[in-house]
């Protein structure tokens, strides 16, 4: 079965967002929980709790960002070239925090020194905590715009200097898009760790889940009237068929206030994710509060998608609009690669997508089961 150009782009548009929030909902455990680790744990029994929650898995779940960022590349060229140019140096500080990931969760407890330890979960706290702020802080500066634009030849072209790149990046309403997205996963890890550890831990990771989920509450909501009043959107005025080959310069786009809300007048469907977003976040809490971690991680995967899908939702069709041509701007209809690209990638997800998703529920289901300081202390020369 051949699907038409036009489905398959829209298709993509969906799946990289399904890649995105797989991540969040994976990797996102993984980083809170690193984000947690210096607060959670007050004793070094206590934080190997929380690193041996995390660590058979990680590494696992890592692969949903891998997969991602593939598939942008594959997907999307044109938008993974200029995000290279204006998001570098964001980008290789991330890389930059995540090496500590590894290196930590294998060499932190090799030596019985309190120094080398307490370092080590302090390296796997940035670990978790500089890539939490900074996808955020990079889809608050999505939402504003780029500084690039792209020529007669179609190549991307950035405004700015590579070694002060990332000061233009941390403004104010990335800054808070960057807030949100930290107290969020970090929300979404204190209820995993409130799932799978016992006593202290349990409590104190309950208390984090308050705190973050109710951050992450205003933060959004804040968010959403900034995007409404403070900042312009963009919107598509004119464009080829849909079916002809991309051409991002063959469009018309306008810049004007309230314009990312287009979408939920033009499709009032997709109110469906930020109410999701809202209301996931605060069941997530009331749930937390009342013990039942198991449910308050549904209901924090739920709000993660909602939160995520509104920001995807309120630009589309726009991967990466320009600040400075706004014509330039990158749209999933003209930033797509080709037909055969997209057909062969859409069949490789349909067959392989599954049996990722049965072999990661079939580790998770091995390796069920409360972390305690007890089985710590007796497997102290074989756990994390």
């Amino acid at each position: 079965m051949i699907l038409d150009y036009e489905i398959l782009k829209f298709i993509w548009w969906a799946l990289v967002g399904t890649l995105l929030i797989g991540f969040a909902i994976t990797d996102g455990m993984d980083m809170g929980a690193g984000n947690l680790l210096p607060f959670v744990g007050k004793k070094d029994e206590e934080r190997r709790v929380v690193i041996n929650v995390v660590g058979p898995h990680w590494d696992g779940n890592q692969v949903w960002f891998i997969t991602a960022g593939g598939a942008i590349f594959a997907a999307w060229p044109a938008a993974y070239a200029a995000a290279f140019s204006g998001f570098y140096m964001a980008m290789l500080l991330v890389l930059f925090a995540l090496f500590f990931r590894p290196v930590g969760f294998d060499y932190r407890s090799k030596i019985e020194s309190p120094k080398w330890r307490k370092a080590w979960d302090w390296g796997l706290f940035a670990g978790g905590a500089i890539p939490s702020l900074i996808f955020g802080v990079a889809f608050g500066n999505l939402l504003q715009g780029v500084p690039f634009y792209l020529d007669e030849f179609l190549k991307p072209h950035y405004q700015g200097s590579l070694l002060m790149a990332l000061l233009p990046l941390l403004n104010p309403f990335a800054l808070l898009c960057g807030v949100i997205s930290f107290a969020m996963l970090t929300m979404h890890g204190g209820v995993w760790l409130q799932l799978r550890t016992e006593g202290e831990v349990a409590t104190r990771s309950k208390k984090a889940v308050t705190i973050m989920g109710f951050i992450t509450l205003i933060g959004f909501i804040l968010g959403g009237v900034w995007v409404a009043y403070g900042i312009d959107g963009y919107r598509v005025i004119t464009q080829p068929a849909l079916d002809a080959l991309p051409n991002p310069l063959a469009k018309q786009v306008e810049v004007a206030p309230g314009a990312w809300l287009d979408i939920y007048s033009n499709y009032p469907v997709a109110i469906v994710a930020p109410i999701a977003g809202i209301f996931g976040v605060a069941i997530t809490v009331l749930l937390s509060r009342a013990g039942r971690a198991g449910f308050a991680f549904v209901t924090s995967s739920l709000a993660m998608a909602g939160i995520i899908a509104t920001a995807g939702l309120s630009m589309f069709p726009f991967i990466m609009p320009s600040s400075l041509k706004p014509d330039s701007s990158l749209t999933l209809w003209d930033a797509s690669s080709s037909h055969l690209t997209l057909t062969i990638m859409f069949w490789a997800v349909v067959i392989f997508l599954p049996i990722v998703l049965l072999y990661t529920l079939w580790c998770y289901t091995r390796m069920w089961g409360k972390v305690t300081v007890e089985e710590i202390e007796r497997r102290a020369h074989m756990a994390y």
